[in-house]
């Protein structure tokens, strides 16, 4: 076995490191004049084919029609892959962006992001349907939960404020385009009582498209995280029973995220005698996320606004600022996430008396 191992080398020449058992050809080898056969095949079809074809399936037809036994197609692809006579591009891996790369201060982790949702519609046992507002912080990882009989806009109202004043404020909240944190569509220029909230408290108020990709990706992940951990597992006979247990699962998973909480963003004190006015909106600032359309323009307060007709079916980050009145569009792209150039300044004039300067 040796002699014929060296092959009339000398000794010193011979490369006596281990091999894998078994033949150094496989049995079911496609033999090497076939394997001639389809490379010559496939340079002959690159120049001559009039359809420009000649890969797998094109060979895999012409072997055919000369009554040839051909190998399969996949058998073929591998050939032209082990010779590398393939001219299949590979994927660019882009890195992702960094969280919360819409909000420059929130992906500098200059500012903490607060992100809210509603779970619609859970059926408990024997009972009625209940809502479950959810939230989470993007940099903390901030968890919370409010089970309700139905989320509408006063008790939404109720959580937050109890939620800021236990945790303190974030710079930014963030909220899909539901009319109870938005406000009445039907209606343009409409500032609801949440965003009204959030001015009050200094906090910006910041709506996003839910079909988005990627922006809704923290709190999306929470309503898995509650779902399949707390909804799913459980037997509950009723509301309080769901209260009880989500206070509780809350409770755990702050104390298990508890240094990771600590490293975010610092969050600002909730103001000393304060009190909600739901009929005054704060001069300040609310962020849209919106999508251009096929003309460039977008859709915002009941409105269609021009930003720029070459910057079509591009994400945009739409500044109302109550103050300047004024609205301030950036460019957004996933691709140059820290490049977001100003596109256009729009002059708006809320039309409304309750705005307070």
């Amino acid at each position: 076995m040796w002699v014929a191992r060296a092959q009339e080398q000398r000794l010193d020449r011979v490369d006596w490191a281990d091999r894998p058992p078994g033949r150094r050809t496989p049995v079911n080898r496609t033999p090497l004049a076939v394997e001639r056969e389809i490379l010559a095949l496939r340079d002959e079809l690159r120049q001559d084919s009039v359809l420009g074809e000649y890969g797998a399936v094109a060979i895999h037809r012409v072997w055919q029609r000369d009554d040839l036994a051909p190998p399969s197609v996949r058998t073929i692809g591998r050939i032209l892959v082990r010779h590398g006579r393939v001219d299949r591009r590979q994927r660019v891996r882009r890195p992702p962006p960094p969280p919360g790369w819409h909000l420059p201060p929130v992906a500098s982790r200059s500012a903490e992001l607060d992100l809210f949702d509603v779970l619609e519609d859970l059926k408990l046992a024997r009972g009625p349907l209940v809502d479950v507002l959810t939230g989470v912080s993007l940099h903390g990882g901030l968890p919370a939960a409010w089970p309700l009989a139905t989320a509408s806009t006063s008790r939404i109202l109720l959580c937050l404020v109890t939620h800021w004043q236990t945790v303190g404020l974030p710079t930014y909240a963030q909220f899909d385009n539901d009319t109870r944190f938005q406000g009445p569509h039907q209606h343009p220029d409409v500032f609801g009582r949440v965003v009204r909230l959030c001015l009050q408290l200094g906090v910006t108020p910041v709506f996003v498209p839910p079909r988005e990709f990627g922006l809704q990706n923290a709190i999306e992940h929470f309503n898995g995280l509650y779902t399949a951990k707390v909804w799913r597992r459980f037997f509950f006979r009723s509301l309080g029973a769901l209260r009880r247990h989500t206070r509780r699962y809350v409770e755990i998973r702050r104390a298990r995220l508890a240094s990771r909480i600590e490293q975010a963003p610092p969050r600002s004190l909730w103001p000393a005698s304060w009190r909600f006015r739901p009929a005054v909106l704060p001069a300040g600032r609310v962020i849209f996320i919106r999508r251009t359309s096929a003309r460039g323009q977008i859709a915002l307060l009941g409105h269609r606004w021009p930003v720029d007709p070459l910057w079509c079916h591009r994400l945009v980050r739409a500044e109302v600022d109550l103050a300047t009145q004024q609205i301030s569009c950036f460019a957004l792209r996933r691709r140059a996430p820290t490049e977001q150039p100003l596109l256009c300044t729009l002059e708006y004039r809320y039309p409304r008396r309750d705005l307070a300067r």
